[in-house]
């Protein structure tokens, strides 16, 4: 058995491929892009274990360096798609990764961190990189990659929550994230992060949501779940998903949202971006908090009684 650092990367929204291009041409594509990944990866020290269709499934003796080589793949794979059309650019790459001891056997390989790398790219979503502690643990103090911690998740196979960080790869995340990594040590306990139901209140409207009510869009359109009725608030502003125990908030506006969390001053600016609800905080619609008439929502995540509320 080794230690090696395994990574999941796959192909997700390839549907706008198809349909551009038809099944043949759109599986030349699919399939030159894992070769393309293949190959990046090899050159920066990894090793293809094999191709899965729309996925690529690869391990890495130095972990650093595999971190390094996944956020590098992003931001190449962003200017590599920037001038096609726009219907074929929703093909993203999401990666899933863990370190841990593996076997390996007749060129596959096997192993609890094989397992988690594939659960956490199941869980990742589109442009995202998620790693367990044990990658994350195995960096160098020095180093200049930028992560946040999601919290512990429920992880298919495992017994007990784990604890996933996302890694940041683009350069704008990366310095939101430093603006906020002061504030979030206000928080509680990573059992703070457990999350099962949410209320959201503007003005006189107050909702409770339960994660059977998620995914929910909040915005001025009559189809969401939760309105607010401003000019610069778009029709589906923003979402709220559920992804293992925490609850996850996605920019779709035109014109951005900022969250701000209990305790700390710094703000979060989201533009097609996310971020993770952590206890209870408010959230800008439109325009930022300078803004004294801008809508907010206050937000707040109750748990399992572990730190919540």
């Amino acid at each position: 058995m080794a230690d090696l650092t395994i990574v999941f990367a796959d192909l997700t929204g390839s549907t706008g491929i198809y349909e551009a291009l038809g099944n043949a041409k759109a599986t030349e594509v699919v399939t030159q892009t894992t070769q393309w990944i293949g190959q990046l990866i090899q050159a920066r020290g990894g090793r293809v274990i094999k191709y899965l269709g729309d996925g690529v499934l690869l391990a890495f003796a130095d972990n650093s360096a595999s971190v390094q080589a996944v956020t590098e793949m992003q931001r190449l794979y962003h200017e590599r798609i920037s001038n096609w059309p726009d219907n074929m650019r929703t093909m993203k790459i999401k990666v899933g990764m863990a370190r841990g001891e593996v076997v390996q056997q007749s060129g596959d390989c096997f192993g609890d961190a094989v397992n988690v790398a594939a659960r956490l790219s199941d869980l990742s979503g589109a442009d995202q990189i998620l790693s367990t502690a044990t990658v994350i643990d195995q960096l160098p103090f020095d180093t200049d990659i930028r992560y946040r911690n999601l919290g512990p998740m429920n992880i298919r196979g495992k017994s007990e929550p784990s604890v996933v960080y996302r890694i940041e790869w683009q350069r704008e995340v990366q310095s939101e994230f430093l603006t906020m990594q002061a504030g979030l040590h206000a928080l509680d306990s990573p059992d703070a992060y457990l999350s099962n139901s949410l209320m959201l209140s503007w003005l006189e409207l107050s909702m409770t949501f339960e994660a059977s009510d998620l995914p929910l869009f909040l915005g001025r359109g009559n189809d969401v779940k939760f309105m607010v009725n401003d000019p610069r608030v778009s029709r589906l502003h923003a979402r709220i998903e559920q992804r293992g125990d925490v609850f996850v908030l996605v920019d779709v506006s035109s014109y951005g949202t900022w969250v701000r969390f209990s305790g700390s001053a710094s703000v979060l600016a989201l533009r097609r971006q996310e971020c993770v609800l952590l206890n209870k905080g408010e959230i800008a619609m439109g325009a930022s908090f300078d803004d004294v008439s801008v809508p907010t929502v206050h937000f707040q995540c109750s748990g399992t009684g572990r730190g919540l509320g």
